[in-house]
């Protein structure tokens, strides 16, 4: 189909979820250079949980109440700060969810309300060395796209290179941010997680 509904946010959902379940020893290796060790346990468990929120929704309950569902479902998982942060991207998109059929221009649409639900939550910004390195400039590579798959494949690239960008910044936020110059050359795993799933999204569709 062209758009968004129950049966399409659930296959990206397991896509994602499967991707982030394959990489959780690698994410909690990046995040051991520069924080605690634990991103990829944290953010196992959110998406894992927005997965089984989706996935276990009633027939009969709105797109709307099923993102909005999942947000509270990643938030009540204890995982830190990933928890409020992917919590409210789902929150965030669940405000934009006006049917449960959504046309392309109106499922691309979910994810800047999704950033802005994440910018609550957080003052990071590009160049911080957080999930905003990816998520930011995917979310910008989105517009503009003539369909969701479309805007997906850009959103992957643009997470990828935001990503990979953070090799070169010093960190602004979390743990990493008492390193100082010293957490240069380490890319940050919140986005490398970020990427992991809009790439995981894109090839879902």
């Amino acid at each position: 189909m062209s758009g968004l509904n129950r049966e399409l946010l659930q296959k990206m959902l397991s896509a994602a979820t499967e991707s982030i379940e394959s990489n959780v020893a690698y994410l909690n290796q990046l995040d051991s250079a520069t924080g605690d060790g634990d991103h990829g346990t944290s953010i196992v468990k959110a998406i894992r949980a927005a997965y089984k929120s989706v996935m276990e929704a009633p027939s009969g309950q709105s797109l709307k109440e099923i993102l909005h569902n999942a947000g509270w479902a990643v938030m009540g998982e204890d995982c830190g700060s990933t928890s409020s942060l992917i919590g409210a991207f789902f929150m965030g998109m669940s405000d934009v969810a006006v049917n449960d059929e959504l046309d392309d221009a109106a499922a691309i649409a979910l994810f800047p309300a999704g950033l802005a639900g994440i910018s609550k939550q957080t003052k990071a910004k590009i160049g911080d060395k957080t999930l905003m390195d990816a998520l930011i400039p995917a979310v910008e590579a989105m517009q503009n796209a003539e369909n969701l798959k479309t805007a997906l494949i850009n959103a992957a690239s643009a997470a990828a290179q935001g990503a990979e960008s953070t090799k070169s910044y010093v960190a602004k936020f979390g743990r990493a941010k008492n390193l100082g110059e010293r957490s240069v050359g380490h890319v940050d795993a919140g986005a490398t997680s970020i990427a992991l799933i809009f790439d995981a999204f894109a090839k879902s569709l």
